[in-house]
């Protein structure tokens, strides 16, 4: 009886490891995969920024648009957010008085080197990410989305505001970098 037992037992496990460990592999290569995407946005990103000259940096298509240097820092903001906060449940910083990742008085430098250390904050926060947890469900903006979801929302988020201060580099006479060596 102890012996059927035990075989019932580790059939069982063998059976349940059969759907398992495809699922746990899925969302392995998901979530390295999109390290290796948001990488090469850090990477595409920081040329852009580098790209545009500092004295342009507060340049807006419109008086009710965010600035070149705001658009910037916006996505530092929002990685913060997202990952840190929303993600990690990390209280949100306040926007009304934490500048560290606002344009501030922040040179372009600065902004340069903020957005820098806060993608590395991002891709750490996320690579050690418990993959089990990327179907969790949370309120984004009263709609329900796992945390799959919120990754990629992340990534259209950069991809938003980034295209934005692409924009701004034509509007200025300047041709921005090649995104095609980035994808």
């Amino acid at each position: 009886m102890r012996i059927k037992r035990s075989i019932l037992i580790l059939t069982s496990i063998m059976l349940l490891s059969l759907f398992v460990s495809p699922l746990i592999a899925q969302q392995n290569d998901f979530v390295n995969e999109y390290l290796e995407r948001l990488e090469n946005s850090r990477k595409y990103l920081i040329l852009v920024a580098e790209t545009m000259p500092e004295n342009k940096y507060g340049f807006k298509a419109t008086p009710e648009s965010l600035s070149f240097a705001e658009n910037l820092m916006h996505i530092s903001w929002a990685m913060d957010w997202h990952s840190q906060s929303l993600m990690g449940g990390r209280e949100a910083r306040d926007w009304n008085t934490d500048t560290e990742l606002k344009v501030d008085k922040k040179s372009k430098k600065e902004m340069i080197a903020t957005l820098d250390k806060t993608f590395e904050k991002t891709i750490e926060f996320i690579t050690k990410f418990d993959t089990n947890k990327l179907e969790d469900r949370l309120d984004y903006f009263d709609l329900n989305r796992t945390k799959r979801q919120i990754l990629l929302l992340l990534a259209d988020h950069i991809t938003h505001h980034r295209a934005q201060m692409l924009v701004y580099m034509r509007l200025n006479g300047l041709i921005p970098p090649r995104y095609v060596l980035f994808q």
